[in-house]
């Protein structure tokens, strides 16, 4: 069967194409399976295959910044190199590390991002104003470390002394640019790659071995780690472990994708807003949204980030208190269904909504078939439902879970258009 896809390849003018089903897959690799299932009353055509896991080595080095349930690059740019052209704004309401944000800015999109909890901007945005090895360098040297400095909470259990010294040094130092208003960019980005670099799995991050490396285990849990390994924290070299963690991040960039990512970051809108109300953002203006909200409650942000909140000063329970967790189906689509309504009124018309969701209670409810009637609802049409299904790496279980017969084993993203 033929679908009509409308596209919008030219600057100037809308053309509606048939075309066979492989528009979306003809470059994948594995067999793509066509289907027509019923949802909610409506005959929506499903397509599963595997299309851009394969790829996953393949995306630009500067979106390899860890952050808990976020999704791989090459989902966001699926659809952004087939749905919008150069200058047409991408958008993510729940940008998380900013994944949609910086692919759409590496191609040349203006980019909106928001996330209420505000560590996603202290992560995403200095991507956007990649900083020269040189400067880095030099910044870190004019930052004063005393080793007597001491954190406010217990550490001991994740540092060494004079590791913790360090850390604490650079806390008090981007603490006081920030409460100065003195803070550059390439402040920043010292700030987001610190951040990323608090706890982890090899010697590349500042604590001893833990895992896994985008959330912080609790203290007690960590004590139990040290126990078990029969490790206590070794000496690392923060500065040493903030350039090389920033020669790679910039490693593969071409001049023309950091003057995209500059030009994107300039003009951008990085908020903090519920998604449910974003007045910030005009009506009719975003051409693409990709993005992938939060499954009901099985990922708490605030407990995940303590440790990334007490180096940015950021209140962990103030967080928690303001991200949307549902513990119930009726109380996530709710929320997901005001959601929609702001994002029908922000898309252009013929704009598209790209909602990526997963299947979840160990893999017994399929949350692709309750967004399909949120979305019509709040007045888009269903153009398919796009599932990407992978076998997962032993580095994909290391929450305890084995995915692939139980977690979230696939990427289901119900795919919108406004009319």
């Amino acid at each position: 069967m033929e679908t009509q896809i409308r596209l919008f390849p030219q600057e100037s003018s809308e053309i509606v194409v048939a075309v066979a089903d492989s528009l979306f897959f003809g470059e994948c690799e594995s067999a793509v399976q066509v289907e027509e299932v019923s949802c909610d009353a409506q005959q929506i055509k499903r397509y599963v295959g595997e299309f851009w896991t394969a790829k996953q080595r393949a995306a630009a080095s500067i979106h390899e910044v860890s952050y808990r349930a976020c999704f791989k690059p090459q989902l966001p740019s699926f659809f952004i190199t087939r749905f919008t052209k150069e200058g047409d704004t991408v958008y993510d309401p729940f940008s998380g590390r900013g994944t949609t944000a910086i692919e759409a800015g590496l191609s040349g999109r203006r980019v909106i991002a928001n996330d209420i909890n505000p560590l996603s901007e202290l992560l995403a945005k200095p991507r956007f104003f990649v900083p020269k090895i040189k400067e880095v360098e030099e910044r870190l040297r004019k930052i004063p470390f005393s080793k007597d400095s001491q954190s406010n909470i217990d550490l001991s259990m994740f540092y060494q002394p004079d590791t913790e010294a360090e850390l604490v040094s650079l806390r008090n130092y981007l603490l006081t640019r920030q409460q100065t208003n003195t803070e550059d960019h390439i402040d920043s980005w010292i700030r987001m790659v610190a951040t990323n670099r608090l706890t982890g799995h090899s010697p590349g991050f500042f604590s001893v071995y833990t895992l896994p490396p985008n959330q912080a285990v609790s203290p007690e849990s960590q004590k139990k780690i040290n126990k078990r390994l029969n490790q206590i924290p070794e000496y690392r070299d923060t500065r040493k472990i903030i350039l090389k963690k920033t020669k790679s991040l910039i490693s593969d960039l071409s001049v023309i994708q950091q003057k995209n990512l500059l030009s994107a970051g300039q003009s951008g809108l990085f908020l903090h807003n519920d998604s449910r109300e974003t007045p910030e953002i005009q009506s009719n203006s975003v051409q693409l949204t990709v993005t992938s909200p939060p499954f009901l409650d099985i990922v708490q942000y605030s407990k995940d980030n303590w440790l990334r909140c007490w180096f940015n000063s950021i209140d962990d329970k103030k967080i928690a208190k303001n991200i949307t967790m549902s513990r119930s189906i009726d109380e996530w689509c709710t929320v997901m269904g005001a959601v929609f309504k702001e994002l029908h009124r922000i898309t252009r018309p013929e704009g598209w909504v790209a909602f990526e969701v997963g299947e979840v209670r160990n893999g017994s409810m399929k949350l692709d078939e309750f967004v399909v009637p949120l979305g019509t609802n709040a007045g888009f049409k269903c153009r398919g439902i796009i599932i990407n299904s992978q076998k997962f790496t032993k580095t994909s279980n290391i929450w305890g879970v084995k995915n692939q017969s139980r977690g979230t084993n696939t990427n289901r993203i119900v795919l919108f258009q406004k009319e």
